[in-house]
C-alpha cells in the first residue's frame, strides 16, 4: 500500500487540506456501457442543475477548492481545479471525452462530489507520495498538453517529482490498458462530511463499473 502524507506547509496554508485515497487491483476496459447510460441519465441534469441552483464557481467543494488555490497563490480562474473544469464542459453541452472505465469513473466521482479526483498507475509511481504545493519553475508535461508550470498547484509527487494535480495529471502514471494495479486520490478542501460521503460512492462505482477489486480505502 502506497504511503501519502500532506505537506505540513500545505496544511499551514489550507487546513482543511485531505485526501481521499482507493488503491485497488483492475482490468482496464475501454468502455463501460451502464457507466456512460447512469452518466447521461443522471449525472449530466445533477450537474446542470448545481450550475443553475449555484453558478459554477459557487458549487459545494469547487467553491472551497477555488479558496484553497488562492491561499496557495493561484488564480483559479485561470488554473481551474478539474471538477470545475468538467462541470463547465457538462454546462456548456460538450459531454466529456470517453477515455477507460477507470478514468471515467475518476470523473464521475469528481462531478459528483465537486473535488477533483486523480487516478494513477502504481507500477509507474514511488512508495512515498506528498500531497504538496508546487515549487517555483516546477513544470511537467500534461495528459495531452505541453509542459505545464505547476507553481503554486496543489501536486502529488514522489521521489522523482511531481505526478499529477487537482487541475491536470502528468503523462508518467497516467491510466492505460496496461495498469494492473491504480491509486485514486480525491482531494478535498472542505471542512464538510462530503468527503466521507463520496468514498462510499466512489468505492461502490470503482466496483461497479471499472471491475475494481481488493480495494483498501483510507483518508489522509
Amino acid at each position: 500500500m502506497k504511503h501519502l502524507q500532506i505537506d505540513q506547509d500545505m496544511k499551514t496554508l489550507w487546513p482543511a487540506t485531505r485526501v481521499g485515497c482507493f488503491q485497488y487491483k483492475v482490468q482496464v476496459e475501454k468502455k463501460n456501457e451502464e457507466l456512460w447510460k447512469f452518466l447521461k441519465k443522471d449525472i449530466f441534469k445533477k450537474a446542470k442543475d448545481a450550475i443553475f441552483d449555484y453558478g459554477i464557481n459557487e458549487i459545494p467543494n469547487i467553491r472551497e477548492s477555488r479558496q484553497a488555490y488562492k491561499a496557495f497563490g493561484k488564480d483559479p480562474s485561470r488554473y481551474r481545479v478539474s471538477s470545475e473544469a468538467l462541470i463547465r464542459r457538462i454546462g456548456q453541452g460538450k459531454g466529456l471525452y470517453e477515455v477507460n472505465t477507470v478514468v471515467d469513473v475518476n470523473n464521475l466521482i469528481s462531478i459528483q462530489s465537486g473535488f477533483s479526483v486523480g487516478s494513477y498507475d502504481t507500477g509507474k509511481i514511488g512508495e512515498e507520495l506528498v500531497f504538496r504545493v508546487g515549487r517555483d519553475s516546477e513544470t511537467y508535461k500534461g495528459i495531452g498538453k505541453d509542459e505545464i508550470k505547476i507553481d503554486g498547484l496543489p501536486v502529488l509527487a514522489d521521489d522523482k517529482g511531481a505526478i499529477g494535480s487537482s487541475t491536470s495529471d502528468s503523462e508518467r502514471a497516467m491510466i492505460t490498458a496496461d495498469a494492473a494495479e491504480v491509486l485514486t486520490l480525491i482531494y478535498s478542501f472542505s471542512e464538510n462530511q462530503d468527503l466521507e460521503r463520496a468514498m462510499e460512492y466512489g468505492k461502490e462505482y470503482l466496483e461497479k463499473y471499472a471491475g475494481a477489486n481488493d480495494i483498501q480505502c483510507w483518508i489522509v
